[in-house]
């Protein structure tokens, strides 16, 4: 715990990271994705997690025409809202797609960098770890793609096996260093409650992401659709009192690293996405709950310590419904353990608490 003088009020806490004053300061700058999702497309794999047809409900053909239809669409958004946009391919396994296929797509996407330079930044992907080699990644690059995702879902090996991931952690580990050394941006993206998992296993798994190094991190809470291996098996994910214990540990894990956590929690656009396709546990405001434990979790550890009863929070305008907490729980538990606290907006930061 630090503590300093400032203005006869002392500091019991002064927590953050680069990497989530960055997050503020992206939001706040109102950088976004221009996704084009190519669903399943690429993929040599049917995962125990995966049913295309629960989560895409239709098939889609990707074309040079449905790329500019996308982007041409963001063009106005973006010029309304102010924004910019890296233009995203998700969904599917980019890097396995057809090698002319692919060149045609960043070709396309190329074209609006080019004409729309204010609006987009660049180009994103993900894809899997098994489908990274050098050749790929010299096209990626020709193709201005900066930053790179790998779906890594897990590092424990028994549990990539048990989910017919088809690749091992070594795999993971090979392709994110080879991403870094190229001078792409690289992502990861982790599933938490997969068959076979356990919250040991899943805080394993995050703390060798971190020894990867990436720029972003993605945490999946595992969701149960009806038609994948998982649904006939019936597995039963964490629930959610798990799943948001655990993740607010992990998101802790990440932040304490300097490594920015870009999306919590699978919540695709309607017309992607059938909840009647869920079976067991899941919410769509599960990346709320979690952050909101984790900064709950910090100011009680350290309001505790402090020996005070009141004080100032300080934060990002981002963070600022996650420190109240889902419906304000986070101030109601805080009050019954005899702790008050009033928010002012800081920017760039995550948390500084002052008693008062």
């Amino acid at each position: 715990m630090s503590e300093e003088r400032q203005g006869g009020r002392v500091s019991l806490l002064r927590a953050g990271s680069e990497a989530q004053a960055e997050v503020s300061r992206s939001v706040r700058q109102k950088r976004t994705n221009a996704s084009i999702f190519i669903p399943h497309l690429g993929c040599p794999h049917e995962c125990s997690f995966c049913n295309k047809a629960a989560i895409t409900q239709k098939e889609n053909s990707v074309t040079r025409a449905s790329v500019r239809e996308i982007l041409d669409r963001h063009v106005d958004t973006l010029r309304r809202k102010s924004m910019t946009a890296q233009i995203a391919f998700f969904g599917g396994t980019f890097t396995a797609l057809d090698w002319d296929y692919r060149e045609e797509l960043l070709a396309t996407a190329n074209e609006y960098l080019r004409e729309y330079p204010d609006l987009f930044i660049g180009i994103r992907c993900s894809t899997r770890p098994d489908y990274i080699n050098e050749a790929v990644l010299t096209q990626l690059k020709r193709g201005n793609v900066t930053s790179v995702e790998l779906g890594a879902q897990s590092m424990d090996d028994d549990v990539l096996r048990a989910n017919n991931r088809g690749h091992d952690s070594a795999a993971v580990r090979t392709a994110a260093a080879l991403i870094r050394e190229q001078g792409f941006e690289l992502g990861l993206q982790m599933m938490t409650g997969l068959y076979g998992d356990t919250p040991d296993k899943s805080l394993y798994t995050c703390d060798e992401i971190i020894k990867c190094a990436p720029a972003t991190v993605r945490i999946y809470p595992t969701v149960v659709f009806r038609g994948t291996r998982l649904g006939e098996l019936g597995h039963e994910t964490f629930t959610l009192e798990q799943t948001v214990s655990l993740g607010a540990q992990i998101y802790g894990r990440f932040t304490e690293a300097g490594i920015r956590v870009i999306r919590i929690g699978l919540n695709p656009p309607p017309e992607r996405f059938n909840p009647d396709d869920i079976i067991g546990s899941y919410s769509p405001i599960v990346g709320d709950l979690i952050m909101s434990r984790y900064f709950f979790e910090r100011m009680a550890a350290f309001m505790q310590d402090s020996g005070a009863k009141r004080f100032q929070v300080c934060t990002d305008r981002v963070f600022m419904s996650k420190i109240s907490g889902h419906k304000g729980e986070n101030r109601t538990k805080l009050e019954q353990l005899g702790f008050t606290y009033k928010i002012k907006e800081k920017a760039g930061v995550e948390l500084e608490i002052y008693a008062v």
